[in-house]
């Protein structure tokens, strides 16, 4: 398979917008319409609970890991190549092919991207995602924290790469774009906690 090709299929198994096909099978729900409109798996939670939440958002982090783990050795094995499909899967999440160019935040893709790039210093940004979380209430605000502390963490703990130093900048300033209407949302305190949206809806 041509080096394209793997691009391509990378970019549609990033595509696949999981919650929104278990929202429309399994709940009826259109999740465009619903909650914050966005096709996450924080939305799905908000839709239908943890259990139609989790077995997605870890499908979601399969869809970063699989391109950089599984197709980037089969692709060629250059240096740059797990980094670049990485970030394919993850800008396939976020504009998805399948739902006119909709998509999700790209945080759980973008996990599985880096779980495989720099699994030390994901374990760390994961570590402070689940404080901030648990402190605040703010799924919005743990990702965006753990995002922009991720490029700081890989310079730390490695791996010593380039490429990876790249990619993790890249990945945060995704994250921070996609949620933009979040940040909006905390600086005017109208961002609802994660508890209280399941609440409410």
């Amino acid at each position: 398979m041509t080096l394209a090709l793997w691009f391509v299929l990378t970019y549609l198994l990033g595509s696949v917008p999981t919650s929104y096909w278990v929202a429309r099978a399994f709940g009826g729900i259109d999740l465009r319409t619903f909650g914050s409109g966005n096709l996450g798996a924080t939305n799905l939670y908000r839709a239908m609970g943890w259990k139609a939440a989790v077995p997605v958002a870890l499908f979601d982090v399969a869809k970063g890991a699989i391109p950089v783990a599984v197709f980037a050795p089969r692709a060629g094995g250059a240096p740059w190549l797990p980094v670049a499909l990485g970030i394919t899967a993850v800008v396939g999440h976020v504009y998805s092919v399948f739902v006119r160019f909709k998509g999700g935040k790209g945080v759980a893709t973008a996990a599985g991207v880096v779980i495989v790039l720099a699994p030390v210093a994901f374990l760390t940004c994961a570590a402070l995602w689940a404080v901030v979380l648990r402190l605040s209430g703010y799924m919005s605000l743990a990702s965006i924290t753990a995002a922009v502390a991720f490029p700081a963490a890989t310079a730390v703990l490695g791996p010593d790469d380039s490429y990876t130093l790249v990619v993790a900048i890249v990945l945060a300033a995704v994250i921070v774009f996609t949620h933009r209407a979040n940040i909006s949302r905390l600086r005017h305190g109208t961002e609802a906690r994660l508890g209280k949206e399941r609440a409410a809806t």
